[in-house]
């Protein structure tokens, strides 16, 4: 037979019996889709971590309060103990660091906020003048913090765009005055709508002057000091001379944890690729499910058609011909499974991703080439035995049980 014969034959066999064929496509189809859409989860998931940690800012280097007592950066160094706190003071310190851009100090606590009768409970951050630039945030209305001495602040206030809603509604905000804990500030600009995102959800957050900060929550303890290094380049030295200043006045203790952009975004990176690989891995299974599927549906397929066989041979088709024409069935079927599984996974990626647009579930490369690949091979390779079965039948036996 030639391929074109081989494939009509191959056909034929296929649309005979529509319901096996269907089967066996929905199988395979059902395998090719689920390593797409957990791949495409797995990676998404990824992509939507780094992404966020990249929003907080470029060359940022973060000083928490305690000695993490892991080498490296994971996420539970996130919560540390703290012998001693860190100040006011030592963030002013780190401005000799060469390699230090800009300092900008943390202090987030809860509070409640009034204005006309109106009254919620918020989050409350108390930083400096630079943390829009480090953050990398905008305002939607009026000014930022004011530059001056970190010790000290008027009672000056910028909040989220979803704080201002709830509170003002269609009134202006600017120069109103709103009561947050038990001091009054006055409104100098609201922040942009970023929503919900790692980190301070700054819809629904009050900025307020540090120093101002520390006296409502009654603590002179900073939650974190947030650097930016002079570049790309200067982060690890950063990193080095902030680590040296506090350990010089720490009384010679290194009794805090530095990280590093860069550190945390490899470690997410690592740990979420091995996790697609992980769900990538278990997707797979179901193929070598559909395969065992295709083996035993070829096989009676095989039974079946022994009259057919013998009548192939007896025109003198070869055993050669004979397994090529049940190979390139079981390769026909396996391929029209893994497109048909392609493009519901595809479907599904799309559908995930109109619901939820901030989280990009697009399936890697790597992945539909594997979910394809893996799909054809198994198909052929559980269509070995029953070819080599047909392959084997004699012609005249074959006839006689027609």
């Amino acid at each position: 037979m030639r391929a074109p014969d081989l494939i009509r034959f191959a056909r034929d066999a296929a649309t005979g019996n529509p319901l096996r064929t269907l089967l066996l496509v929905l199988a395979m189809a059902i395998g090719v889709a689920a390593v797409v859409v957990l791949t495409a989860l797995g990676d998404g998931a990824r992509r939507y971590v780094i992404n966020e940690f990249s929003s907080l800012g470029t060359n940022l280097v973060i000083v928490l309060p305690g000695r993490s007592q892991t080498g490296g950066f994971n996420p539970g160094n996130a919560i540390t103990s703290t012998p001693r706190d860190l100040t006011i003071d030592d963030a002013q310190a780190l401005l000799r660091a060469s390699a230090v851009h800009r300092v900008v100090p943390l202090a987030v606590g809860t509070s409640e906020i009034s204005y006309g009768g109106k009254l919620r409970e918020v989050m409350v951050a108390g930083t400096n003048t630079h943390f829009l630039e480090v953050r990398r945030l905008s305002l939607a209305q009026g000014r930022f913090l004011p530059d001056g001495d970190w010790r000290r602040g008027a009672s000056e206030t910028v909040i989220g765009a979803k704080i201002r809603d709830e509170l003002f509604g269609v009134e202006p905000a600017l120069g109103q005055l709103i009561r947050v804990g038990d001091r009054r500030f006055r409104v100098v600009g609201v922040m942009a709508s970023t929503g919900q995102g790692l980190g301070l959800n700054t819809d629904e957050l009050v900025i307020i002057p540090v120093s101002l900060a520390q006296a409502m929550f009654n603590s002179n303890t900073l939650f974190r000091i947030m650097i930016e290094a002079s570049s790309r380049e200067a982060i690890e030295a950063a990193k080095t001379q902030v680590t040296e200043i506090i350990k010089l006045r720490h009384e010679g203790e290194e009794d805090v944890t530095v990280i590093t952009q860069d550190a945390v975004l490899a470690t997410f990176d690592k740990l979420l690729g091995t996790l697609t690989l992980a769900v990538a891995g278990i997707a797979a299974i179901s193929l070598a499910v559909a395969g065992i599927l295709v083996m035993n549906v070829m096989l009676v397929s095989v039974t079946q058609r022994t009259s057919e066989i013998g009548l192939l041979k007896a025109l003198g088709a070869t055993g050669a011909t004979i397994r090529a024409a049940f190979l390139t069935e079981a390769a026909m079927l396996s391929l029209a499974g893994a497109v048909l599984g392609y493009l519901l996974g595809q479907g599904a990626a799309a559908l995930i991703r109109q619901l939820y647009p901030t989280f990009p579930a697009y399936p890697p490369d790597w992945a539909v080439v594997a979910g394809l690949g893996t799909a054809l091979v198994t198909g052929i390779l559980f269509g070995v035995l029953p070819a080599r079965q047909a392959a084997r039948l004699d012609p005249v036996q074959s006839l006689a049980k027609r």
